[in-house]
């Protein structure tokens, strides 16, 4: 297609040498593959980008990331070009998932890297055994020391951020790590349910409310009779709902008195140091010593 027929009413420019039809309505992914076609091939799509890329809901979509080795200068709106002396591990769409989850954590909050670390462990993009061999083989790259941190922390089990997050808080308040997504049975052995963070010694059971369930009136009444279930069998649950993650403090402590009430003898929470570094960067929480 002529230059003259590009800059004509039904075309617009997204960068250069990249245009869109007027009438198409850009998706997060369709501005991913025009940042990519203004590249050149080698730069690699990288850091949140190429998860995003995978269809990780998290973050802004600008700037694109993409990393290159060796020196390259290119100046373009909403592209951040980040330049390493060794390519991290490659597939055929720009750094790998794993190598991509590393640079995440290099900047991102631990809350934020532990959902981001489920949802790739759940969805199957990368193993906890890659970023961990990544990161001791490589040491030196940036996110390498705080993807260690995080991995132990994650449960690719999780089905929800949401679910995640309220895991991630429980467990750095300092109470007991509830096992995710497990299959509840009565003393017969008759299914009840799946919990969504279960804790089976003290039969207590912590449950996301998300907001479809007020919408889909067939899942309500599923629910109704899930938890009448529970309770029939002598359990407690504590809903969660995305007010009460807004207040994280207030949730933990919930749960620990819905704890004790079950025969907990464990410590308390702590909101302490350990507990504010979820909230954090996990660099300013653990600093690289050299």
């Amino acid at each position: 297609m002529s230059e003259r027929r590009l800059r004509g009413k039904s075309w617009t420019s997204l960068f250069p040498r990249v245009w869109v039809h007027v009438e198409h309505v850009m998706t997060d992914l369709d501005w991913i593959a025009a940042a990519a076609l203004a590249m050149p091939p080698r730069a690699q799509l990288s850091h949140l980008t190429r998860l995003q890329h995978l269809g990780l809901a998290m973050g802004g979509t600008r700037p694109f990331h993409f990393v290159v080795s060796g020196d390259l200068h290119i100046d373009l709106a909403d592209i951040f070009l980040h330049r390493t002396a060794v390519l991290p591990p490659l597939d055929d769409v720009g750094v790998t998932p794993a190598a991509a989850f590393v640079q995440l954590c290099a900047t991102a909050r631990m809350i934020d890297a532990i959902t981001a670390g489920d949802w790739l462990l759940g969805n199957r993009h990368m193993t906890a055994v890659e970023v961990a061999e990544l990161a001791a083989r490589e040491p030196w790259r940036p996110g390498a020391h705080q993807a260690r941190r995080v991995l132990p922390f994650l449960d690719g089990g999780s089905r929800s951020f949401k679910e995640s997050e309220t895991r991630a808080v429980l467990v750095f308040a300092g109470l007991p790590v509830p096992e995710v997504n497990r299959d509840v049975r009565d003393a017969a052995g008759a299914f009840l349910g799946r919990g969504d963070l279960v804790y089976l010694l003290w039969k207590l059971l912590i449950e996301y409310e998300g907001r479809q369930h007020l919408r889909d009136v067939a899942q309500w009444n599923v629910d109704i009779d899930r938890y009448q279930g529970f309770r029939d069998d002598g359990w407690r649950y504590v809903q969660v709902t995305n007010e009460k993650l807004a207040r994280p403090m207030k949730l933990v402590s919930e749960v620990y008195r819905q704890l004790v009430r079950c025969g907990y003898s464990g410590p308390a929470p702590v909101f302490g140091q350990r507990w504010s570094s979820l909230f954090v960067p996990i660099s300013a929480a653990h600093p690289t010593t050299r």
